[in-house]
């Protein structure tokens, strides 16, 4: 019965615990095709082996996401794709009930990343690409952000070289359509650490400060003088042209937990409703056949 739960009927029948149809094995633990509603409201329906789901299966969660994929013992496993409540979309690797391998992130805001992933976040080699100005990075994550060898990608210019923590840093060039590139350095700079309250302790915030070198030609051209840009263009520019503002506004935001909870992505849905779903098959067990 679909109205069961009140305080009426638990006072006779004891709390709802689920409704499950389909197969069973010897044990009478559902096994094969089922379909299930759970005592939160979510539903299940796919396969299942030796009481858990496992195999092809669709999850609709009752805040409107859903998962549609592979399963290994309760935990999504394998390929899958999980859609989320404000519309941002996951598909790809799964592990463990964890983001994990290949896989492409659509964000809310128009912005995608498409490449490795680990533990739930952007890990590996991907591509992150900001749809508001086409800006693109290519290159290596760790732990949800840009860390080693990589390239920020913009219209008529890219910048080569190192990140670390989301930042440019060490030796790399810029490399400009109109046939030069200028190489140099990214240096460090330590700016007042900031004071977070009694609790925590301040943080110093270190900003990317370019340090040019030489501008070689491209393609077999005449190098220009160092620090200079070559005529008659002059966009190579003896400092970085811009670059430390585009890629601050341009950092992917957040690591993805955080970036899960807020409005790019929001699919804060998934944390709080797989507590439910993960806790569920104890429920499940226990449903009324």
């Amino acid at each position: 019965m679909s109205d069961m739960g009140s305080e009426e009927m638990e006072e006779e029948q004891g709390p709802y615990l689920g409704e499950y149809e389909g197969g069973r094995n010897d044990r009478d633990e559902r096994h094969g095709e089922g379909k299930a509603t759970l005592p939160n409201g979510d539903t299940y329906e796919g396969l299942y082996e030796n009481g858990k789901r496992h195999g092809q299966g669709v999850y609709r969660f009752k805040n409107g996401s859903r998962y549609i994929g592979e399963y290994v013992k309760n935990k999504k496993h394998g390929q899958g794709m999980f859609i989320y409540p404000d519309g941002s979309k996951y598909e790809g690797g799964w592990v463990d009930d964890q983001r994990c391998g290949f896989g492409k992130y659509n964000y809310i805001n128009g912005d995608t990343y498409e490449g490795e992933w680990q533990n739930h976040v952007r890990h590996g080699r991907g591509t992150y690409t900001y749809a508001a100005t086409g800006t693109k990075y290519v290159g290596m994550w760790s732990n949800g952000k840009w860390e080693g060898h990589g390239e920020l990608i913009h219209a008529n210019h890219k910048y080569v070289g190192t990140f670390k923590e989301n930042r440019m840093e060490g030796k790399g060039k810029y490399v400009f359509d109109i046939g030069c590139e200028q190489h140099g350095e990214y240096i460090g700079i330590e700016q007042e650490k900031e004071d977070k309250g009694e609790d925590e302790e301040p943080q110093a915030n270190i900003v990317p400060k370019w340090k040019a070198g030489i501008v070689t030609a491209i393609k077999g051209e005449a190098p220009a003088p160092e620090g200079e840009a070559p005529a008659p263009e002059g966009e190579a520019p003896t400092e970085a042209p811009a670059e430390d503002a585009e890629a601050k506004e341009e950092q992917p935001a957040a690591t993805e937990g955080d970036e899960e909870g807020k409005t790019d992505e929001s699919p804060s849905g998934e944390t709080q409703e797989e507590g439910e779903a993960d806790a569920a098959p104890a429920a499940e067990e226990q449903a009324a056949e």
